[in-house]
């Protein structure tokens, strides 16, 4: 293992809509009015409904005295798993919401926003509909349409050896995701484009069979694979609204990253405060596959964004 995982200093759980949403904190929240103290970050994870495992080597972002917030979506993970839910009901507002309710509950008026896969698709939605609580956005391995997504996926499907290839299209089109040569053709695709360190390190491989035992929000905004989209993300865009994000953003992604150069473009050219860093010898786990690196940019993107003084 090339990075250890901090022990959390504080774990909970806040009401949601009758509900609870599960949260870990690393390193020490600032309390109220408390000047000084290094603002804290916020971990989205991706899925939807991957739950936050596979991102916990963000905690050691907490360094210097700031504190790092992990939390499990509503519907996955530790927090409330509603497996009857009307699939309707997942939709991007409802996590925003979460978001807010995990913040106000926590004390947190403004902090730094990191999100991942769906939780860099997340991260711009809060940006956008709260502002005024960003100081930073850092986008990871996230596509800013999900059109782009789709497109992206065929392209790199078509670039896998064969006869896995052929496999992944035909049990794809057929539906059979059982297949034993579904499952190799998908791992294929995984080793190569969402993580290259293997085995998988035990939290990214926790996350993979949570999603696997519990599916709902994946099923329903995604749909029944990472290749096939079906669900209620399937026409979602942000791209149109990117100008009226105000946080200084990074925008990350791995040089072989299932989030080609094309889903996360828009990000660059439409953000008014941006720039962006590819890891070159990482797919769309960054903050796995180069977690030094990782670590050095991200971080130093967050402490450069900190607020100094009075404007705390």
């Amino acid at each position: 293992m090339p990075y250890a995982i901090p022990p959390a200093d504080l774990e909970g759980r806040v009401p949601f809509r009758g509900h609870e949403t599960w949260y870990r904190v690393t390193g020490r929240l600032p309390g109220a009015g408390e000047a000084g103290a290094p603002l804290p970050v916020v971990v989205l994870h991706g899925g939807p409904g991957a739950a936050h495992d596979y991102t916990l080597s963000m905690a050691n972002l907490a360094t210097g005295g700031r504190a790092v917030v992990h939390y499990d979506q509503l519907g996955c993970g530790r927090s409330t798993h509603l497996p009857e839910a009307d699939p309707a009901s997942w939709t991007v507002r409802l996590f925003v919401d979460e978001l807010v309710s995990l913040l106000d509950h926590l004390g947190l008026d403004r902090v730094h926003v990191v999100g991942q896969s769906w939780g860099g698709m997340l991260g711009p939605e809060f940006a956008l509909a709260h502002p005024e609580r960003v100081q930073s956005l850092t986008i990871c391995d996230s596509p800013a349409s999900m059109a782009t997504w789709r497109q992206a996926a065929e392209e790199l499907i078509d670039a896998l050896p064969e006869p896995h290839r052929s496999d992944l299209l035909r049990l794809e089109a057929a539906g059979d995701y059982a297949h034993p040569d579904y499952k190799a053709a998908s791992d294929v695709f995984y080793a190569r484009h969402v993580c290259r360190v293997q085995p998988l390190p035990a939290e990214v491989a926790a996350t993979f069979a949570q999603i696997d035992a519990e599916p709902t929000v994946y099923h329903a905004m995604n749909g029944p694979s990472e290749f096939t989209i079906t669900g209620s993300n399937l026409g979602w865009t942000v791209e149109d609204r990117l100008p009226g994000i105000t946080a200084p953003t990074l925008v990350v992604a791995g040089a072989h990253d299932e989030a080609t150069p094309a889903t996360w473009a828009p990000f660059v050219e439409r953000i008014p405060d941006v720039r962006s860093h590819v890891f070159p010898e990482s797919s769309h786990m960054p903050h796995v596959e180069e977690h030094a690196s990782f670590l050095e940019v991200v971080g130093g993107f967050i402490a450069e964004h900190d607020p100094r003084g009075d404007q705390q």
